[in-house]
């Protein structure tokens, strides 16, 4: 059934599932929610992933609880809204990034290996969360056609301009719509309470009901705040230095894993009735949310875990297209009930 039909099911309030900014908080260990036993969801394991695949601070005790909504399981159309001054570079960089979703050619540990602890998830038809992610169609709105301080809602007025002036077009199915601020763009709530988020577009804005995420570029505004480990806060005090980023730019380098957070959430939580953790679908824990701030085995507690470094000291645990290198959490992983990701050392 089409994401617009089923909006008529929901009864939500207008606060969207956020990523928290919480940089450096080990996941969750318990909840309170029980498994949802369900015959039709029993996701396989890769094999890339094996039962020592897991960070020290893991736990059988976490479960997500599965709501019976969709997932997105029909290949992904990313449409890209640049919204404020996006110099060459940085598109180059996060393109790279999202391209390499699906590019199975990069060596491990990559990008794609990492979305298949997200493809894992299910709906209630069995169907996996997709691997096939592209991008469709870019849109540069340099004219800060709603000022350069936007609320969770004139983000929604942001894709509507982009659609209704033929720059995007509407895609029910297999539509993903991504809007990145420049640095020089405020947020609501930004870096005071995320760094990042997701929702679907209401029909009273945009005209239609489409999935769509937020993610700014944090590098003149919080970086010690969504652009950790590649800076940290002063009151960790000197003991603790920042990490070199992979591409040499700390708020470009930090949106990499806050956009993987948010479309790993999105695609297994679109409408919010799906897989998450809590009572309250306008408050949930999804499956980037248990692995904030953990990025390799034994992480935890503050500790990021093992990541690897190259020549030049910049830290990374994915590779991407065009050589590139990326520093990206971990995820969720139902089978093994831990935190994964393809760098981990047994």
């Amino acid at each position: 059934m089409l994401l617009h039909l089923l909006l008529l099911s929901l009864s939500l309030s207008l606060i969207s599932p956020t990523h928290e900014a919480r940089p450096y908080n080990a996941p969750a260990t318990t909840t309170t929610t029980q498994t949802l036993h369900h015959p039709d969801h029993q996701p396989s394991i890769p094999p890339t992933l094996t039962a020592s695949d897991r960070y020290e601070g893991s736990s059988d005790l976490v479960h997500l609880r599965y709501h019976m909504g969709p997932v997105l399981s029909s290949p992904i159309n990313l449409y890209l809204i640049w919204y404020g001054h996006w110099p060459a570079p940085a598109r180059s960089l996060l393109r790279d990034f999202l391209l390499s979703l699906s590019d199975s050619s990069v060596p491990s540990p990559s990008v794609h290996q990492w979305w298949s602890t997200a493809s894992l998830y299910t709906d209630q038809t069995g169907s996996n969360i997709t691997r096939s992610i592209s991008i469709a169609a870019e849109s540069l709105a340099s004219d800060y056609s709603r000022g350069s301080s936007l609320t969770r809602l004139s983000v929604q007025q942001v894709i509507s301009d982009q659609i209704s002036a033929s720059r995007l077009p509407v895609d029910h199915r297999h539509g993903v719509y991504l809007v990145l601020t420049s640095s020089d763009v405020q947020m609501q709530d930004f870096c005071r309470a995320v760094c990042g988020f997701h929702y679907f577009t209401f029909p009273s804005i945009v005209g239609h009901t489409l999935p769509y995420a937020w993610v700014g570029d944090s590098g003149k505004q919080c970086p010690e705040v969504c652009a950790y480990p590649f800076a940290v806060p002063a009151y960790m005090g000197s003991g603790v230095g920042a990490l070199r980023p992979p591409n040499g730019e700390v708020g470009w380098d930090g949106m990499v894993s806050v956009i993987g957070h948010e479309l790993a959430e999105l695609s297994s939580n679109p409408l919010v009735n799906a897989w998450y953790a809590g009572e309250d679908p306008t408050a949930p824990t999804e499956i980037a949310d248990l692995c904030e701030g953990l990025y390799g085995s034994g992480g935890g507690g503050g500790y990021i875990g093992q990541v690897a470094r190259d020549g030049e000291g910049r830290s990374f645990n994915l590779k991407g297209r065009n050589g590139r290198r990326f520093l990206v959490q971990w995820l969720w992983s139902p089978v093994l009930k831990a935190c994964a990701g393809p760098n981990a050392i047994d």
